[in-house]
């Protein structure tokens, strides 16, 4: 009796170490396909791409907003109005600074500007302005330069606050425009005007009576 019940003790603790030894088993194999279904539903790493080597800059105009190019259709179009100064940098502070355009492009020799683009804050009009060479003439009798402002009066007053001469101050022509005149640095005759109601109805002007008389 005492043999048969070591013998059946004997069974049972094998059976249940078959049974833990299962269940250990099942365990690992449970977990193993849970990592593995952890793994798959983690999204790719992305690979980076090696840094490319940037190019030393060589570039000597520095362009902010560049002009438009016009249509190719054939047809003339005005592109802007070359000025030349002694000094291109101060035409620029004249420009820019005083009378209010936007420098779009500036191209300079050691450092130096030599050349310079800019657009009025109104409309798309440009001018450039060029270096000239040395003992060139900038005598420019017979053009003048013409910018429109409404409120001409208080454009011409900001003018003064800085310092800046005005050769003639608002004033009604015989035309029927407001007009004042200014130069710029290297002397260039420069017109600001209103127009107004009388923009398309132009009376006979001085000149053209004393032209028609001679």
């Amino acid at each position: 009796m005492k043999k048969k019940t070591k013998a059946s003790k004997a069974t049972a603790k094998k059976s249940g170490a078959k049974s833990v030894v299962k269940r250990a088993v099942g365990r690992s194999a449970g977990s193993a396909k849970l990592s593995k279904a952890k793994k798959g539903t983690q999204p790719a790493k992305a690979t980076k791409a090696p840094p490319s080597k940037a190019k030393p800059a060589k570039a000597t105009v520095a362009t902010t907003d560049p002009a438009a190019v016009p249509a190719n259709d054939g047809k003339l179009t005005f592109n802007h109005a070359m000025i030349y100064c002694k000094d291109v940098g101060r035409g620029v502070d004249f420009y820019r600074d005083l009378m209010g355009f936007k420098l779009i492009e500036d191209f300079r020799y050691e450092g130096k500007s030599v050349y310079a683009r800019l657009r009025a804050s109104g409309g798309d009009g440009t001018i450039a302005l060029h270096q000239a060479g040395p003992g060139a003439s900038l005598a420019s009798e017979g053009v003048r330069l013409y910018f429109e402002v409404r409120d001409l009066d208080e454009f011409c007053r900001k003018l003064m606050q800085k310092g800046f001469y005005i050769t003639q101050m608002p004033r009604m022509m015989p035309w029927g425009w407001r007009h004042a005149y200014v130069n710029d640095p290297d002397g260039h005759q420069i017109s600001l005007y209103w127009a107004g109601e009388n923009r398309m109805k132009k009376t006979v002007m001085q000149a053209a009576r004393a032209a028609a008389k001679g």
